[in-house]
């Protein structure tokens, strides 16, 4: 399959793509078709020494005059002794599906392998990654025939009793890096505008309200940057032990906490821009 790695929710459009060889080459993949590569979606997750935080956008794009609003942060609780929250990102169709297959393996027989009967997160983004590729491969005739991308990537973290919290990237193809203490922040899909804040002030030890601010100034930057990521956003706190979120918000564009967010940044930016030093010939 094509590298899959930067796209994101190219659902299929109304009218068919042209095909392979009437479009541009991609530059960032030689040899792929530019349409393969947009990124519309935004998602986070931070692991800190406190839990998690979790953050997603919910615009849809296909083509230029196709907008729609679905929800990409989703959460499993097949017992009380663990919770899963998964982030998606890609073709919606894919997604979708995916989805569908985690629900019917946890309503299946105890033994069957699910959510509920892993061990370890690791094992959960293993299982969620083969199911993934599982799927894509199925449809993959028919998405190379219509020239679309059917790929799609995941941000899974959660916790399983008497084991830490854990934070997974899952890629197309099926497997996985984890955050780390040097890396505590995934993205996916149009990160490129939100990214540097969180190189700069993201680390293990912020609080869990601190990564919460930190992943909304973020969603700013991505915003204010890039069309094809927009509200509702949906930011989730998962405190380590408990199991359950602590808070979990949806907040569009009329937010007052958004807004005072977004603005109260602005104005410590200006603040810092007129403090910087001067050049030497400045009197």
């Amino acid at each position: 399959m094509p590298p899959m790695a930067r796209v994101a929710d190219p659902a299929r459009p109304h009218a068919p793509l042209p095909k392979r060889d009437e479009v541009p080459e991609n530059i960032d993949f030689p040899g792929q078709p530019c349409y393969l590569a947009p990124a519309m979606t935004y998602c986070l997750g931070i692991k800190l020494d406190a839990g998690l935080v979790f953050a997603s956008d919910s615009r849809i794009t296909a083509g230029i005059d196709y907008i729609s609003t679905y929800r990409k942060l989703h959460v499993f609780q097949p017992s009380t002794d663990r919770i899963f929250v998964l982030l998606t990102s890609g073709n919606l169709g894919t997604t979708q599906e995916l989805l569908d297959y985690l629900r019917r393996d946890l309503d299946a027989a105890p033994d069957r392998l699910s959510l509920r009967s892993v061990g370890y997160l690791f094992e959960a983004a293993r299982y969620v990654g083969q199911t993934l590729f599982g799927i894509e491969q199925s449809h993959d005739a028919a998405f190379r025939s219509g020239g679309v991308s059917g790929g799609a990537t995941l941000i899974l973290g959660g916790q399983i009793a008497g084991r830490a919290p854990e934070l997974f990237l899952i890629h197309p193809e099926g497997n996985y890096v984890a955050a780390t203490p040097e890396t505590p922040f995934l993205q996916l899909g149009e990160f490129k505008y939100g990214k540097p804040i969180l190189s700069r002030i993201a680390s293990t030890t912020l609080s869990l309200d601190q990564a919460a601010r930190l992943a909304l100034i973020s969603f700013d930057a991505a915003l204010k940057s890039n069309l094809s990521v927009g509200p509702p956003i949906d930011l989730a706190i998962l405190p380590c032990d408990k199991l359950q979120f602590s808070q979990q918000l949806v907040l569009d564009e009329d937010s007052e906490l958004f807004r005072q967010t977004s603005s109260g940044w602005d104005d410590a930016m200006h603040r810092a821009f007129r403090q910087l030093p001067r050049f030497p010939w400045e009197a």
